[in-house]
């Protein structure tokens, strides 16, 4: 392998190693073999173009618009040219795609589903970074300021990920520079010969002992790189300001969550519930058989979020427990509440993986296989050590609870802990809020009757249910959702949660499913259409009571239709959500658990999770690439061609006088007839130059140099014993110049782009096919039997 091959190699082999430290970012790693086809391919078209070769910019010019294509036929090859070239509609749709990326970054935490947008943005940064990489170590043959784009690449993953991204991605990030270095320094050997060592011996060049051996450099540049290897990974640890480096452990073993040692890692569950409602078809996730008497009010909860910091509602920082054979009784709730026992047998769906199970609150008892554990504030039932819900069958025992009006409305003022933490609201909330909770809850004797007034001022019809609406939780949401009134359940249930909170009811958000529909078997069937949000308001004596203040989107409980109309809110859903369907075989891609409460790999999705179903296998993969090749060679051919043709004429024929004397000539009379001016075999040298001057209109150098070159010709073919001519090479050059600028624009563009001599390569193409033809015809007559001839009798 030559020196420039090597460095391609190893620079493509960096720019992956340094993408690698992405890896912990996404929750599923299929992107990096698609970043791994386009770097291979991108470095393929720089090696064969610096072979031809072309132009350093225009090198790069080529690798980027193939790299364009790839990315093209991956993302947008609905609205490619041919489902391949980037018109104005694909890069419309790349842009669509990449801003859709750029959203799903804010909503979703790490590790985040690989959407199709998050999936461009890491195929193309590692694209991006590779070209700057192989542009500036091997185009430019300059390794050292290849570490830059490397860092660059190296940092957004060590900015992303909670803590610093592990150290053992930064040691292959930092090896892959290191091996770029290195693979420069052989190369320069390689071209440069021996820098260090003593006199001449016989036979050659002896190394003597010590810095003289050729292999001293590549020691020296290990050593360095080692050294500064070392300095990067302890300087942290011995600098206070920056604290214990990468090396400690707490920077990524952890994480926000309580009890048994949740860290980061989940899906944003709000951003999550929004593309739910919003996928094309409602998959069925799960199915569940109950013996409850009220199946409207069968809401399936999954987690609790209780913590409002002004800028989205998250589950707060609990611990987690065991799953006791009893669950405790429901906080804050009396005896004199009646209540039935339902038992809720649930299976889940194999492509429907996250880390809490669904279950009706509150629920008195659990029994799931797997590693699963109980947080007592939320009741929510959390899967540990990568647990998840796919394909589990379980088994909830849950409390029909039936309060009656007058128990809510003679339930005493919140106080306590439960007061402080769950009226509080953040500084930052408009005051607006509290100002339209007010207004809406004037008039009202206690509590109970506050919350009717806000459900029913939601569900009055002055509010539009749209799923398309832009989510949020924060408090400028809030703000403008008042102001537009139009949204979907999030907005919903969030501010109705917080203008509770503003009036001292404590209040939380409850995300889950509504009951689902029933099917011909008898089960009941949840979609991914049935995901919603509700808020859970605490009355003291009942305990967390859910409330309905989203039109059109499952049904108010019955407590609440008592001594005061709810509007739309009494209705099941009849928003056109589509119609529960059989299992798809893409599974969802944003199912999640709590943001606060989960492990590493708590809530990782399937394989083919996220970004709209799997992704294509290898066959398609090596499809866009020779589609790729054939796209951006195809209408090149005749330039590349060209191009490879003159640097071999113009090559000296290793030291042959004669032979370049003859290839000069063919040159000018190529780039000739590129121009336009047709040769003509049958003019001598000297008549075929004139002509040549004349039609290219050459003067001054260009002129000179086309009377050298005659000369030499006729000198080569005629002279007895020809002297070669030194400098033909720069003559031709001198010629191509002048034709090129006494030629119109278009006929430049031609010239470089479609050269009329080029017909020598299909004239190639067809003397080629032709006598492979004719071998073939011949060895097909050898194997054909001849005919038996009868002989006659004399």
């Amino acid at each position: 392998m030559s020196g420039r091959a090597r460095l391609t190699v190893c620079g493509a082999a960096a720019s992956m190693m340094a993408a690698a430290s992405l890896l912990p970012l996404t929750a599923t790693s299929d992107w990096i073999l698609r970043a791994l086809l386009c770097v291979c391919l991108q470095a393929g078209i720089g090696a064969g173009a610096r072979r031809i070769p072309l132009a350093r910019p225009l090198t790069i010019l080529v690798q980027a618009l193939v790299s364009l294509i790839v990315l093209t036929m991956m993302f947008a090859p609905h609205q490619a040219l041919g489902g391949i070239l980037p018109g104005p509609g694909a890069i419309h749709e790349l842009g669509q795609v990449l801003q859709g990326g750029v959203d799903d970054v804010g909503n979703f935490a790490i590790p985040a589903p690989v959407t199709p947008g998050i999936r461009l943005m890491l195929v193309g940064g590692t694209v991006v970074v590779a070209l700057a990489v192989d542009a500036i170590a091997v185009t430019y043959n300059s390794a050292a300021p290849a570490g830059l784009p490397l860092l660059a690449l190296y940092s957004v993953a060590a900015g992303l990920y909670d803590g610093g991204s592990a150290w053992p991605f930064f040691l292959l990030a930092a090896a892959g520079y290191l091996l770029l270095l290195l693979a420069e320094g052989r190369d320069r050997l390689s071209r440069w010969g021996r820098v260090f060592g003593g006199g001449p011996a016989a036979g050659g060049w002896a190394a003597p002992s010590g810095a003289g051996s050729a292999t001293a450099p590549v020691r020296t540049g290990r050593r360095i790189g080692a050294m500064a290897l070392g300095i990067a990974l302890l300087a942290p640890a011995v600098l206070p300001s920056l604290g214990n480096g990468l090396l400690d452990p707490a920077r990524h073993g952890g994480g926000a969550g309580g009890g048994g040692g949740h860290g980061t890692g989940a899906v944003n569950l709000v951003a999550a519930l929004q593309d739910n409602l919003n996928q094309p078809d409602n998959r069925e996730v799960f199915t569940y058989t109950t013996d409850s008497t009220d199946l409207p009010g069968m809401y399936l909860r999954i987690a609790a979020l209780d913590k409002f910091d002004g800028k989205a509602w998250t589950p707060s920082d609990r611990p987690v427990v065991d799953i006791p054979s009893q669950l405790p009784q429901p906080q804050g709730m009396a005896t004199d509440v009646k209540f039935k026992p339902v038992t809720t047998r649930v299976q889940v769906d194999s492509d429907y993986g996250q880390g809490l199970l669904p279950m009706p609150y509150p629920a008195l008892n659990v029994e799931a296989p797997g590693n699963w554990k109980f947080q007592p504030e939320g009741r929510m039932v959390i899967g540990e050590h990568g647990q998840t819900t796919s394909d589990v069958h379980y088994t909830v025992t849950s409390m029909q609870v039936m309060p009656t009006a007058a128990q809510l409305a003679a339930a005493p003022k919140a106080s306590g802990r439960i007061a402080a933490e769950y009226t509080e609201v953040p500084k930052s909330l408009p005051p607006v809020v509290a100002q339209t909770a007010r207004d809406v809850t004037k008039g009202a004797a206690n509590d109970y009757q506050r919350a009717l007034d806000l459900q029913r001022y939601f569900t009055s019809g002055d509010f539009v249910y749209n799923t398309q609406a832009k989510a949020g939780t924060g408090v400028d949401a809030i703000a403008r959702f008042l102001q537009t009134k139009e949204g979907f359940c999030v907005h919903f249930a969030f501010t109705m949660a917080a203008m509770a909170r503003t009036l001292d009811i404590p209040a939380r958000v409850a995300i889950g499913f509504t009951p689902g529909s029933q099917t011909t078997s008898g089960k009941m069937a949840v979609g991914l259409k049935d995901a919603h949000a509700w808020p859970e308001l605490y009355f003291e004596g009942v305990g967390w009571t859910r409330f309905e203040p989203t039109p059109y989107r499952g049904s108010a409980p019955a407590y609440t239709a008592t001594d005061t109309p709810t509007g739309g809110s009494d209705q099941t859903d009849t928003a056109p959500h589509g119609s529960v369907s059989a299992p798809a075989v893409a599974p969802s891609q944003t199912d999640s658990c709590a943001p606060e409460h989960r492990a590493p790999a708590d809530c990782s999705l399937p394989p083919a999770a996220a970004g709209g179903g799997s992704g294509p296998n290898v066959g398609q993969l090596a499809l866009y690439g020779v589609l790729a090749l054939l796209v951006i060679g195809v209408p090149l051919t005749p330039l590349l061609w060209r191009t490879r043709v003159r640097a071999a004429r113009l090559g000296g024929g290793r030291g042959k006088a004669e032979g370049l004397t003859l290839s000069a000539w063919r040159e000018v009379m190529d780039t000739g007839w590129d121009y336009g001016i047709l040769p003509d075999e049958s003019e001598t040298p000297r008549r075929a130059m004139a002509r040549l001057v004349e039609e290219g209109k050459l003067t001054g150098e260009a002129a000179s140099a086309a009377g050298v070159l005659a000369g030499a010709v006729e000198r080569r073919l005629y002279a007895p014993n020809p002297r070669p001519t030194p400098g033909l090479s720069d003559e031709v050059h001198r010629v191509r110049k002048g034709l090129h600028a006494g030629a119109s624009r278009t006929a430049r563009l031609r010239a470089r782009f479609l050269p009329r001599s080029s017909a020598r390569l299909f004239w190639a193409a067809s003397a080629w096919w032709n006598g492979l033809t004719q071998r073939v015809s011949a060895g097909l007559a050898r194997l054909t039997p001849r005919p038996l001839r009868r002989r006659t009798a004399p």
